[in-house]
């Protein structure tokens, strides 16, 4: 299974940026899926994650600004995010696991490759 993400870009503070990720095949279905990012210099950080039952997951510093989804049918999933910072600059990461507490720990079973966002102020 491959995940291609893509939509990353430069945009200014307070615009807004849609994240896509397309599966190869059907992997989301019935997986948990997360977003995470990397800046210069920081750790990997989980931003965005949905359960398989569907339960969406934020961490604090995107909370009212991002939203996770998927469509399952696309075998795609999504990160819209708003109100953009230039703190949110980063590349950043889908990625698949069976197992929601797979992506907490970091270590989940497939990765996309990352795409960049760049927030300029």
């Amino acid at each position: 299974v491959q995940l291609q993400a893509s939509g990353g870009g430069l945009v200014q503070a307070g615009g807004s940026l849609r994240l896509s990720c397309a599966a190869s095949g059907s992997i989301f279905s019935g997986n948990a899926v997360g977003w995470y990012r990397q800046a210069p210099g920081k750790q990997r950080e989980l931003v965005a994650r949905i359960s398989s039952f569907g339960t969406p997951d934020y961490a604090d510093s995107v909370k009212g600004r991002f939203t996770i989804s998927r469509d399952n049918a696309k075998n795609t999933m999504y990160l819209q995010m708003y109100s953009l910072k230039p703190e949110d600059t980063a590349v950043y990461y889908c990625a698949v696991d069976p197992f929601v507490e797979r992506l907490r720990r970091g270590v989940p079973k497939f990765w996309g490759q990352g795409t960049q966002v760049t927030v300029s102020s």
